[in-house]
């Protein structure tokens, strides 16, 4: 399909270009006609001037003429044929240009059907099969049932979960989507995301410790809270109780950097370049059945940072623990 849109795209670009150099060339001959013509007659009128008696030399000016018309028409042709060339090399280029973007957008879009659509089908299919198993149970007992149903009911909030995760990625994929930027002081930010993940961490033992300085940042509220809940969330997560999940911030020239650090299972080294694509979750978090992610928190908090013009980064050690490292702008950026 590509291949047959970069040959219309090139036939186009080509088109265009040589009906240019075309149009062009028409008024080149047009002017070199002219210009033939004029200088015959002037030079015609000055011989007449020049000799009493202009039979004497019989000059025919015309021929003059004719061969300088021809000689322009074969220096034209050549100069649109090479054209031609040069152009159809450059359009077929350029044509695969224009169109790369389109081709990987288009493709990221087919993975990204393919991957949620893996991702929805099997809570759907474990809910499908167990109902259809129980159906044909003409025994099925009460304790029986409401064991079914607590079970559905865990796969609808997977469901749920990963409906959420996958709006607010569009959310945060959308070009003016939550853009509402303004001077915030980061402790309130942090203090917000602790809040929001302060009962998972208390269930797990965990401990939460700010280290945030009354610095500012220029960005979206929400977003930053975001970011930062996705953050401690997957630190809180991955850690064993009673650990401690420290966040740090430290203030730059024009930035503020942020860290949050957790003592917990840690990173692959062969997994670090994958962490922020969507649906990529590493192997220590595959073995993890409960930890209950999708690998859609840790793409939504790139998202989030590339909308505030940041950089986010990890650094990790399995066992030993691991530590993302957002820089933010602390003034508007243009």
């Amino acid at each position: 399909m590509f291949n047959r849109a970069r040959l219309k795209l090139t036939a186009w670009y080509l088109l265009i270009i040589m009906f240019i150099s075309v149009a062009f060339s028409g008024v080149i001959y047009e002017g070199i006609s002219n210009e033939a013509e004029r200088f015959a007659r002037a030079q015609e009128l000055r011989f007449e001037r020049s000799f009493p008696f202009p039979s004497v030399i019989n000059y025919d000016w015309q021929d003059l003429i004719n061969e300088t018309k021809q000689r322009a028409i074969i220096m034209l042709a050549v100069i649109n044929g090479t054209i031609l060339v040069v152009a159809g090399g450059l359009s077929y280029f350029l044509a695969g240009k224009t169109l790369r973007p389109i081709r990987e957008m288009l493709d990221e879009q087919n993975r990204f059907i393919s991957d949620a659509s893996h991702e929805f089908r099997t809570p759907l299919t474990s809910l499908k099969t167990t109902m259809e198993v129980s159906l044909r149970d003409k025994n099925l007992k009460l304790d029986d049932a409401r064991s079914l149903i607590t079970d559905s009911v865990g796969e609808v909030n997977k469901l749920q979960l990963l409906s959420d995760e996958l709006l607010q990625l569009t959310q945060y994929h959308k070009p003016n989507g939550n853009t509402m930027l303004e001077m915030l002081l980061l402790s309130k930010i942090v203090r917000e995301a602790i809040r929001k993940v302060e009962p998972l961490a208390r269930q797990k033992e965990i401990t939460i410790k700010s280290q945030i300085k009354d610095e500012k940042v220029y960005g979206n509220k929400y977003g930053l809270v975001d970011l930062l809940v996705i953050l401690l969330d997957n630190a809180i997560k991955y850690s064993p109780p009673p650990t401690t999940v420290v966040v740090k911030s430290v203030k730059n020239d024009g930035s503020v950097t942020i860290t949050v650090s957790d003592k917990g299972i840690g990173i692959a080294e062969k997994d670090l370049p994958h962490i922020f694509d969507r649906f990529y979750r590493a192997d220590t978090a595959r073995s993890r059945p409960k930890s209950g992610g999708y690998g859609l928190g840790l793409s939504i908090a790139k998202k989030i940072v590339d909308m505030h013009h940041g950089m986010i980064n990890v650094e990790s050690r399995l066992k030993k623990g691991t530590t993302f490292i957002i820089k933010l702008p602390a003034k508007p950026f243009s």
